[in-house]
């Protein structure tokens, strides 16, 4: 097993976290944010404190690679490839909407047999980043930006139970409104729940090229000019 850091800032949430032999050893959080600039170097700092205070070499850094938010993964994966350079060790990337899906499969054991897994991050008004997955972690159907109405889901609805959760599910449920469609309220993508997934990419050899690993954003990101005020 590894000592790995993990990095997560694909939305409001800031988060650190240090995993060795399959257990999270040291976790970080802030809430209150966006505020990714102000936090996130002090968190890797004390982390990386943590681990040189007890004699824990870091192996890897994990980042979240996205969608998500543009400047919160722009953010995220810049630290993570710094510190990476810094002690010369790999990068692993780990796809945000799978990230969200650990702690449903960890708390969530009665899920049925069938149940299909469809994390959401929020976009803007009915739109979301949504995947679709199997208890596996098998992708169903690609990761993708929707737009979300009563027909969105219903060829996976009408087979399946279908479990939806993350910070762009609660507004989707009465446009979906199927049966088969359950909510599962307080998931985030946290950095202490992303060891399962970078232990297993590490341990496969899916590691990222430090140089010119870029972020998975989905969509460009455009900037808005001001309006003008005369």
């Amino acid at each position: 097993m590894a000592c790995i850091l993990s990095i997560e800032t694909s939305t409001d949430v800031c988060s650190v976290a240090i995993s060795e032999d399959g257990k999270c050893i040291y976790s970080d959080e802030d809430r209150t944010g966006p505020n990714h600039n102000e936090r996130l170097g002090t968190f890797v700092d004390e982390a990386l404190g943590f681990a040189d205070s007890h004699a824990i070499p870091v192996d890897a850094v994990a980042v979240s690679m996205g969608p998500g938010s543009y400047t919160g993964l722009r953010i995220g994966v810049s630290m993570a490839k710094g510190v990476c350079y810094g002690l010369d060790i790999p990068l692993i990337a780990v796809p945000t909407l799978e990230l969200l899906s650990v702690p449903v499969l960890l708390k969530h054991d009665d899920l049925p047999e069938d149940a299909l897994l469809c994390p959401m991050l929020d976009a803007r008004r009915m739109e979301v980043y949504a995947g679709l997955y199997d208890r596996a972690l098998r992708p169903v159907r690609q990761v993708q930006a929707d737009i979300v109405d009563g027909e969105t889901y219903r060829e996976y609805l009408d087979r399946h139970p279908v479990f939806f959760f993350g910070n762009g599910a609660a507004k989707c449920m009465e446009a979906v409104n199927h049966p088969n469609a359950r909510l599962i309220e307080g998931i985030e993508p946290l950095a202490k729940n992303m060891f399962p997934l970078a232990e297993r990419r590490l341990m496969q050899g899916k590691t990222e090229d430090v140089a010119y690993f870029v972020p998975f954003y989905l969509k460009d990101f455009v900037a808005l000019k001001p309006k003008k005020l005369l």
